[in-house]
């Protein structure tokens, strides 16, 4: 990788060089009938910073997205980097709640929003006191709720002020990545624009081999920085496509995306794969466009990247990264992948698994993952003690239960607050569901504990059926043995409860939290 250059902007490095390159005309986003070229992206997105400054931001506040996936995100996107803000990007479909504890947490100077959203944030938007104006893609003409301007996207455009660029170095702050909020308030991951140059070069261009002639598609949604490195960051630096879609992702609507597009990088998740499998559509469904598909949020099971195989013929890439990272550093690379390992660092990454003092592990054994990469976050925004749980010089401690083996292969086994101890020994609930969905009638399933009469640790099993199959007593007996057949008997579940569906957080994650209250 070159050496980043201590000035540095990502709206060029991302963007821009691909005018330098003569990709201009380009398509970059595809989205439904419009086809964006970087051209048009590039001058939108200097419009949009002259629009931004017009509105009162000033380098180093935050401009807070809140947009589904459109086109005009990626020049929203850019024009926050260009002019030396901080990019805030929060899932639009959350509640007005929500909205708010995210307004005053990032004391967003701009909100940018489509009028969808706008009318869960108005009720809101009285007690924002550091917001100034609200953006609004579709927005018809201005005016003023609760003392905040409400100016529409395409006034940016017609301003006549822009903003090629100002003059940021590559340690000035770029964006805020939040965390999931699994155990409390999503909190900022606070990045520089080094980060993510480090990440893409290693990641995106060194392992995926991403190139102009590819075309990306995401399941994960462009305010996940999952997302945002795969199907926006990651395929402008390529010079290559992307394709949006703004409704909510389903097997159909990704099957008529893949047909319609034919993308050659699909970015997903485990829950989307097994519903994608489980469509009537994938008996028939043509995915050979696809040569590669990314899995990421939570654990791939073995199960599942062999279904995948044997219909579509596609290698999953299963990995692991995270907001602290910004993206993934540890994967299963092109050619090469483990079946149920989370695969090999990504160049440039070094890793440790540490036993409770910190000491360092054998490959084998089971202990917190610490990463040590040039993508870590600085902190977290306004949270000082969990910082320094967290980032200790150059390492970040994950919480991420792994094991790595002797050929140098990481094997996930869980978040620390996952893990059970039964009978005083570890159990990794991720084992447990591995081998449930083994058993045919098995859709689904969260393995949590819970205390029997005695105040002991158990394992719980939350199943959701294949249809057709009806959950009793004699399945949950068979399903109990089925996983003592194959693992230790202290391992096997104790309990089967049988459930319609299982609850995930907007990342597309198995809320367990809210399972642990169910038992």
């Amino acid at each position: 990788m070159r050496d980043i250059p201590y000035r540095f902007n990502l709206a060029q490095y991302f963007l821009d060089h691909n005018l330098d390159a003569g990709r201009g005309g380009k398509t970059a986003l595809y989205y439904r009938d419009e086809q964006w070229s970087y051209r048009r992206i590039h001058e939108e997105s200097c419009a949009m910073a002259g629009f931004l400054d017009e509105l009162g931001v000033r380098r180093e506040e935050r401009v807070l997205i809140a947009l589904p996936d459109r086109p005009e995100f990626a020049p929203t996107f850019f024009a926050i980097l260009r002019m030396g803000a901080v990019v805030a990007m929060v899932n639009p479909l959350l509640p007005g709640d929500d909205h708010a504890y995210y307004l005053d947490y990032t004391r967003a100077r701009v909100l940018v929003t489509d009028e969808a959203t706008l009318a869960r944030i108005r009720p809101v938007l009285g007690a924002a006191g550091h917001l100034r104006a609200v953006v609004v893609v579709g927005g018809r003409g201005e005016e003023t709720e609760a003392g905040v301007r409400l100016v529409p996207y395409t006034r940016g455009l017609t301003l006549g002020r822009t903003i090629e660029g100002v003059d940021t170095t590559r340690d000035d702050i770029a964006i805020w990545l939040f965390t999931s909020g699994s155990t409390g308030k999503p909190r900022a991951a606070v990045h520089m624009h080094h980060d993510f140059a480090f990440n893409t070069e290693r990641y995106a261009l060194g392992v995926l081999g991403l190139g102009e002639n590819d075309r990306t598609l995401s399941v994960s949604r462009l305010y996940f920085g999952y997302a945002t490195g795969t199907n926006l960051m990651f395929p402008f630096r390529a010079g290559a496509s992307s394709v949006l879609f703004s409704e909510k992702p389903t097997p159909d609507i990704l099957f008529d995306h893949i047909e319609r597009y034919r993308p050659t990088l699909l970015t997903s998740v485990p829950t989307m794969i097994n519903a994608m499998l489980n469509n009537p559509r994938a008996k028939t469904a043509d995915l050979s466009s696809l040569r590669i598909c990314l899995s990421a949020g939570e654990a791939l099971p073995p199960e599942l990247y062999r279904r995948w195989m044997k219909r579509f013929g596609v290698e999953i890439l299963d990995g692991i990264g995270s907001a602290e990272m910004f993206h993934i550093y540890i994967t299963n690379y092109p050619g090469d992948v483990k079946e149920g390992s989370l695969g090999r660092l990504v160049p440039g990454y070094e890793a440790r698994i540490v036993d409770p003092e910190g000491k360092p592990l054998p490959p084998g054994e089971i202990g917190t993952l610490h990463i040590k990469g040039d993508s870590a976050a600085l902190c977290y925004w306004n949270d000082h003690e969990k910082s320094k749980r967290t980032f200790a010089g150059d390492w970040c401690f994950t919480g991420d239960q792994c094991r790595m083996d002797k050929e140098g292969y990481f094997w996930y086994e869980g978040r620390a607050d996952d893990m059970l101890k039964v009978g005083g020994i570890w159990v990794s609930p991720l084992e447990i569901e591995n081998r449930m969905r083994e058993h045919e009638a098995v859709r689904d399933v969260c393995v949590v504990g819970y205390e029997d009469d005695a105040g002991l640790v158990k394992a719980r099993a939350w199943v959701v059926l294949r249809a057709g199959r009806t959950g009793d007593d004699a399945l949950a007996e068979e399903l109990i043995g089925w996983c003592k057949a194959s693992m230790a008997a202290y391992k096997a579940p104790r309990s089967i409860r049988f459930v319609e569906d299982l609850p995930r957080n907007d990342r597309g994650k198995v809320a367990r939290k809210i399972i642990r209250q169910w038992s």
